[in-house]
């Protein structure tokens, strides 16, 4: 699993600690990870949550007019430098 998965995978592990049900999915240049969030989580795990999505990238949450609350976080996957991006066989 890439950093950034193992980084996602941290983030939703301390999240569904704190009980929210969490997805992560993996992309081409980044892992994301989203959780439900329920009207009646505490200020205390407001404040929990902030801490846990600050290690992201970027972060944030999406709301509905349904009431539906969706937070989100985004870990970006490391840019091989310039000498990598062809290999072992292609370095300068």
């Amino acid at each position: 699993m890439p950093a950034s998965g193992v980084s996602a995978a941290a983030i939703a592990a301390r999240l569904s600690a704190v009980g929210l049900f969490t997805r992560v999915e993996e992309h081409d240049r980044y892992t994301t990870v989203e959780a439900e969030v329920p009207e009646s989580l505490s200020a205390d795990l407001w404040r929990e949550v902030l801490e846990v999505v600050a290690e992201a990238d970027r972060f944030g949450l999406l709301a509905t007019s349904l009431n539906d609350r969706t937070l989100w976080a985004v870990v970006r996957k490391a840019v091989p430098s310039t000498g990598d991006v062809g290999g072992p066989g292609h370095q300068r």
